[in-house]
């Protein structure tokens, strides 16, 4: 429960090995994958990279991602070269085979499925998108390397742990306690969301008139 961006989809069967983050540092893949991340080092359009696993059985759910910076690349590994095994994005449906590859706008909604009995891995890679505007692709980097390296997450202890992830890892504790207060007290888990909520509203918006 340490990955801001990916912690969601843990819930449904999928999982993912760190090969690149932007600027983060993952010794982890270094170590176990040598000739992958020695490749990914030639590659600087490649921002994010990844090994991802859709067990049989399960499912990615309706999402859109919100950062449009990049494009989302997949190379079909180990798949069940089945239809029943798709991505859907937009409407439009793909199902991987061993060795092709697809790319796709990860800001359209997409959701995938994997209906059969064997495994599905995949290289999966956000690659920059290209743009026309000099300015934006300057932000556009700025962001990547400042913003989305913060948001980096580990394989396994020795690998770096981005700000953003480290705040997520203490609010989702909160989330985890919350949860639990309103399965027993349902009456007490709205009195103090409510509270919480019009105290942060109180110090944003009325506090600064009165003092």
């Amino acid at each position: 429960y340490d990955d801001l961006g990916f912690n969601s989809f843990f819930k449904t069967g999928w999982k993912r090995f760190y090969l690149k983050w932007y600027d983060s540092a993952h010794p982890s893949a270094a170590e176990l994958c040598p000739k992958t991340t020695e490749l990914l080092k030639t590659l600087p359009s490649i921002k994010a990279a990844m090994f991802t696993e859709l067990a049989p059985d399960s499912r990615l759910v309706r999402h859109r991602d919100p950062y449009a910076g990049s494009l989302r690349y997949h190379l079909g590994l180990l798949t069940p070269n089945d239809d029943r095994c798709f991505i859907d994005v937009d409407g439009q449906r793909y199902s991987w085979r061993d060795g092709e590859s697809v790319v796709f706008d990860e800001t359209y909604i997409h959701y995938a499925e994997n209906k059969t009995e064997q495994n599905r891995i995949i290289f999966f890679a956000d690659v920059e998108r290209p743009l026309s505007s000099k300015l934006m692709a300057r932000f556009n980097h700025w962001f990547g390397k400042n913003i989305m390296t913060a948001a980096s997450s580990p394989n396994e202890h020795g690998d770096q742990t981005g700000g953003l992830n480290k705040v997520f890892g203490y609010v989702y504790q909160i989330r985890i306690k919350a949860k639990a207060l309103k399965k027993t007290n349902r009456k007490l888990y709205y009195f103090l969301k409510w509270f919480l909520m019009l105290g942060i509203f109180f110090l944003i918006f009325v506090r600064p008139y009165l003092f």
